[in-house]
């Protein structure tokens, strides 16, 4: 009976301190796998996609872009890194020790911040180059724009390396038992993180998006109101019109796409409740906050025309003939 029962545990010798296994239908647990495997697979890839095609094509170095190669970056890692080792944590046991534990869930919290902070970045370009195209050249530079992104991530890890200052000291701290890794943000911590991860970025994002939106309408108005004035004015007007819309349209999206996967996450903030992630409760909270890093491609490959000729230029190989970053891709 004990051998029984030791075989139930992660750690068998350690008969009162360890975590038992869980025991859920091998059938069930493969094909959870399985999905999120391809998932995981399908993130790191696409957005590989986005950092080789803006990376390799000369056309496509303006600052706009080198904002969504960051982007990119960061949800190539939850790809690559996130979402696999939260497949591990979803079963139960962990094996890697405490050290590996704190490490993972900094990362863990590092990416995803990142992830906030470029898209913070990318709506303030967006509104420069909408609300104000006349001086955004001169504003939005190459350079400045490289210092903000390497802002952005050393903030990011000075931030969350201070928010989990405590665990990083004893990430064994909430454990219940041996053999599980658990953070656990208290409710002073985890209101704090919710307003600078969440509710700042989301108000920033979202008043400069209806900004860009009123803009774009005005000149809607107004283009209807010339249309006939000058034939070559009105002309050049529509194609404002639409690329102003089109621009509109796409950070729409992104922020509803973000709130989405996002608000789940954070939703025991709004209720007073700790936020707390472990192996014995592996959520789909936070998976959907991770398909996220999945969807941002997707957005790209639906509304930008160049996303979609590089990638059939980089699918094919045809990035690896002589001069072929080069390229016309606008």
């Amino acid at each position: 009976m004990e051998t029984t029962k030791g075989a139930e545990l992660c750690f068998p010798k350690l008969l009162n301190n360890s975590c038992r296994k869980p025991t859920p239908s091998q059938s069930e647990t493969m094909l959870t796998n399985i999905l999120l495997s391809f998932i995981s697979l399908l993130t790191a890839a696409l957005n590989l996609l986005v950092i080789i095609s803006i990376s390799h094509f000369r056309q496509l170095h303006t600052p706009t872009n080198l904002l969504i190669v960051s982007l990119a970056v960061s949800d190539f890692l939850v790809g690559l890194l996130l979402m696999p080792v939260d497949i591990l944590l979803t079963e139960t046991c962990w094996f890697l020790g405490d050290l590996m534990c704190a490490l993972c869930y900094v990362t863990d919290f590092i990416i995803t911040s990142s992830s906030v902070g470029n898209m913070v970045l990318i709506s303030i370009d967006r509104y420069f180059a909408i609300c104000d195209p006349l001086h955004y050249t001169t504003r939005v530079t190459l350079g400045r724009t490289k210092v903000c992104v390497c802002l952005c991530w050393i903030c990011s890890i000075l931030y969350n390396s201070v928010i989990l200052k405590d665990f990083l000291r004893h990430p064994d701290s909430h454990n219940s038992c041996y053999g599980e890794c658990v953070v656990v943000l208290n409710q002073i911590t985890g209101a704090f993180d919710f307003v600078f991860t969440f509710v700042a970025p989301i108000t920033v994002i979202i008043v400069l998006y209806m900004r860009v939106f009123v803009v774009a309408v005005s000149q809607a108005q107004a283009m209807r109101s010339h249309i006939a004035a000058v034939t070559r004015q009105s002309s050049v007007c529509v194609t404002a019109k639409k690329s102003e819309m089109k621009a509109a349209k796409t950070l729409g999206v992104l922020v509803i796409v973000f709130l989405i996967c996002f608000c789940p996450y954070y939703s025991p903030s709004l209720v007073g409740q700790n936020i707390e992630e472990s192996s014995s409760s592996s959520t789909i909270r936070g998976w959907l906050m991770y398909f996220n890093s999945c969807v941002n491609p997707v957005i790209y490959a639906l509304f930008y025309p160049w996303f979609r000729k590089s990638i059939k230029l980089t699918v094919t190989l045809k990035i690896l003939q002589h001069d072929s970053c080069d390229a016309k891709i606008l």
